[in-house]
């Protein structure tokens, strides 16, 4: 079903292209997502690695996500709500004319109310390091349509606290970092014309086992987004909506499988970016479309975010 989703969204757009003049849409594009599941040391809790607008910039983004979960084993065990809140320092830095270096550190603070009490968590998360090189992008000024094509890597470090009691029989990622150094490859694929662009992506985290033998499972998040330029004389408008999914595997302890661990969800998007200036301000909300998390045990609700960004 996902599959024939993102195909509509393919060809909804290839038909919008169909009727437009050309227009050079170079210096906006950038849209490469990650996230982990269900908020676990959320690098960008699918809210995007980067800006439509700037496409080198420094800013600060406050994004929270929502989830309810249960309490306990039991299929009559008690839901309960958790808040996952994070501040984060990001930015994208060219290096050279076609590789980019994105860096992103959080800082997390958490709550959720058990039965025994309500429990919070604070402190800084695990910084990201994401390189990008461009592949292929369209240089000639005539062209119709606009591609580019970047792929590369990074690495998520451990610099945030990995609390293994808080697993317990709840959401298993109400942590601040995975305590492991994970890897990250990355692509996405961006086409323009006019003032219409759609921007995909495919990324897949490799993640290692920390240093009380908890491994949280492998992640693929996939995405499709569509955006529309307006560009007045004193600043820009770029609407955005579409489709994101992430599908991860068992997470493992002392090399094992553990039960109702994998999952996989498919939200769908919408946002807006406004530009003046070097200034930049930007919402995005997600709303999952389906879900299958843990088993059933963790379901979530919703995801927003707001970012002030200023480009280099």
């Amino acid at each position: 079903m996902k599959k024939y989703i993102i195909v509509l969204v393919l060809v909804s757009v290839q038909n919008l292209f169909a009727s437009n003049p050309p227009y050079d849409f170079k210096q906006y594009l950038a849209m490469l997502e990650d996230c982990d599941a269900c908020g676990c040391s959320a690098s960008g809790g699918g809210m995007g690695f980067s800006s439509m607008l700037n496409q080198n910039f420094i800013g600060v983004r406050y994004f929270y996500q929502s989830y309810s979960s249960r309490d306990g084993v039991f299929n009559n065990s008690p839901w309960i709500d958790e808040n996952f809140n994070t501040v984060q320092l990001w930015g994208r830095v060219p290096i050279t004319e076609k590789f980019q270096v994105t860096v992103l550190a959080p800082y997390h603070f958490h709550n959720r109310e058990l039965s025994t009490g309500e429990q919070t968590i604070d402190g800084l998360g695990d910084i990201t390091l994401l390189g990008l090189y461009t592949v292929y992008k369209t240089e000639k000024d005539s062209a119709k349509y606009y591609h580019t094509l970047r792929a590369g890597g990074g690495v998520k470090m451990p610099t945030g606290d990995y609390n293994g009691q808080n697993n317990g029989s709840v959401n298993p990622s109400f942590q601040l970092g995975t305590g492991s150094w994970d890897y990250l490859l990355a692509a996405e694929y961006i086409i323009t014309k006019n003032n219409f662009g759609l921007n995909t992506m495919l990324n897949y985290a490799i993640k290692t086992e920390n240093s009380e033998e908890y491994q949280f499972g492998n992640q693929w998040n996939y995405g499709a987004t569509l955006f529309y330029m307006v560009e007045q004389p004193k600043y820009t408008l770029v609407p955005q909506l579409g489709l994101s999914g992430e599908v991860y595997d068992s997470n493992k302890q002392y090399g094992e499988n553990l039960p109702d661990t994998k999952g996989n969800i498919l939200f769908g998007k919408a946002g807006i970016e406004a530009g003046m200036g070097n200034f930049s301000v930007g919402l995005n909300a997600m709303l999952p479309l389906s879900q299958d998390l843990t088993g059933g045990k963790v379901e979530a609700n919703y995801r927003w975010s707001v970012n002030l960004n200023y480009s280099l």
